[in-house]
């Protein structure tokens, strides 16, 4: 149960990160992105789905 929780904490930082680049790659700015960190942390299933649907593909 513990390896469990850490493996989902360990996802959770790690597409945390990955959304907060991918924002500022995309052109976005650091306030932006550090709102996308901030939601994708707190909401980490809610917050991605909602980051990949608002998201803008250059």
């Amino acid at each position: 149960m513990l390896f469990i929780m850490a493996a989902f904490f360990i996802f959770n930082i790690v597409t945390s990160i990955w959304a907060y680049r991918d924002s500022l790659r995309k052109g976005n700015s650091k306030e932006y992105s550090v709102i996308v960190l901030i939601g994708t942390l707190f909401f980490p299933i809610i917050g991605l789905i909602i980051y990949f649907i608002i998201r803008n593909d250059r």
